[in-house]
């Protein structure tokens, strides 16, 4: 059977209203010289439209005249999706996806239709100094039609009220008959120190590499905003979420400490940003990897995914927390959520599907979709190790092998010595024994998770 075949095999158990044709065209992908992927696949997403008013927020264009402050236009367009997804009538398409039309010239009918959006929010952002200014438009992405613009102008230190006023404008927009107004009144501030928030911009564009070296940076700037805002909220939790991924990649020099320090941070976010979305999705994240008690960190996540209905980073980390409770179905179905608010990365959320084939012994569907994820994390440990683990059951031990050298490049850390995220022994078993069966006679003395 062909790759492509068996890709599309791997995402009809999500159901057609959730991924009908998502899967993107799929470049080679090559590991120790050895061609191990797909031939080109020529498919358009058709996306049908939500059953309630839905928008995609482009990135903003950068209009300082200065490349290095590309990052502040992208946190802001960031900045106002996570306001807009607070508004549970509101369907809100993710960052990752918006930010495939980056540099682009587009049409808008087009995105609606890649997206299945109704709406497009675009714009610009200057920013001079302290004095800073938006421009947003909104507009029909089914006519390309424009429904509102306006200039939103400020300073550093009224960032916080631009980004409410851009996000409660649009929602005007879009529903006048709803109060915006009460969309404003349940946003918190994140922090009052325009450097720390500053400081977390650029660690977020480091975080979302999946790269060793861009995660350290990122921990080093989310600890500089710390030094300045010990409390802040969003910053605690992203610089947990960083020891979860040293950990799980085998990245840390002193695990106990590693560990320790990432719970210790998701313990503090908790305490001073309970009603923040985001902040709670990655509390519960990381004390679902870290501690035993999972159901806790399960009802975090369902308060994340109550206050944001149309979080998708959020329906992606909920799959994991009931992947690793060993609800694998449940687990494809909040996969497949995530990737219906993000069509356009497949990513991590194909590699999460392919983990729920993978437990439900669906194996040949997990490598295909395994190795669809790989095309946009070709250096994310966890995902070699489960395309490994995959190979060796279905007895291609040479394809396993292949896989195993790639993963020496990434990580000291073939063969995990626990994996106690796994609540199910007879899963996590499965998933060890066939990564020893793919590594063969190679050293176990590393030690990892």
């Amino acid at each position: 059977m062909e790759i492509a075949d068996k890709m599309q095999l791997a995402f009809m158990d999500l159901g057609e209203h959730q991924l009908k044709n998502i899967v993107q065209p799929v470049r080679v992908y090559r590991i120790a010289g050895e061609r191990l992927a797909t031939p080109h696949v020529s498919v358009k997403p058709t996306l049908a439209f939500p059953d309630k008013p839905s928008i995609a927020v482009l990135p903003f264009t950068n209009m300082s005249g200065d490349p290095e402050q590309e990052y502040f236009a992208d946190g802001m367009v960031e900045e106002i999706i996570t306001a807009l997804s607070r508004i549970r009538w509101l369907f809100v398409i993710a960052r990752n996806s918006s930010f495939t039309y980056k540099g682009r010239a587009v049409d808008v009918k087009q995105v609606g239709r890649e997206l299945g959006v109704l709406y497009v929010l675009e714009g610009s952002v200057r920013k001079a100094g302290s004095r800073i200014r938006i421009t947003a438009q909104l507009l029909d992405a089914t006519t390309g039609a424009h429904l509102w613009a306006e200039n939103f102008n400020g300073t550093l230190e009224d960032i916080f009220d631009l980004q409410d006023k851009v996000a409660s404008s649009v929602a005007g927009v879009i529903e006048p008959t709803l109060q915006a107004a009460e969309h404003r009144r349940s946003l918190r501030r994140p922090t009052t120190d325009l450097t720390a928030y500053d400081l977390c911009l650029r660690a977020n564009a480091y975080a979302q590499s999946w790269e060793r070296e861009r995660t350290v940076r990122a921990l080093d700037l989310l600890q500089q905003a710390l030094r300045r805002d010990a409390h802040y909220g969003l910053a605690l939790a992203q610089a947990a979420m960083c020891y979860q991924a040293l950990d799980v990649n085998g990245w840390s020099e002193d695990r106990q400490r590693n560990q320790q320090d990432g719970v210790d941070l998701a313990h503090r976010a908790l305490q001073v940003a309970a009603n923040d979305a985001n902040v709670l999705c990655n509390v519960a994240y990381v004390l679902a990897y870290f501690e035993p008690d999972i159901d806790s960190a399960i009802a975090l996540m369902d308060r994340a995914l109550g206050l944001s209905p149309s979080f998708a980073v959020g329906w992606a980390r909920s799959g994991w927390l009931r992947l690793w409770a060993g609800h694998s179905d449940l687990a494809i179905e909040h996969f497949g959520k995530s990737l219906r608010l993000n069509p356009l990365r497949t990513s991590p959320a194909t590699f999460g599907i392919a983990v729920g084939h993978f437990f439900a012994r669906r194996l040949e569907k997990a490598a295909a979709m395994l190795l669809l994820s790989l095309q946009e994390t070709p250096n994310w440990a966890p995902c070699l190790r489960f395309l490994a683990s995959c190979y060796a059951h279905l007895g291609r031990q040479g394809d396993a092998q292949s896989i195993v050298e790639k993963l020496r490049h990434v990580t000291q850390v073939l063969v995990p010595t626990s994996a106690e995220q796994w609540r199910i022994h007879e899963d996590r078993e499965y998933y060890l024994d066939g990564l020893r069966l793919a590594v063969g006679d190679a050293p176990r003395e590393v030690t990892g998770r």
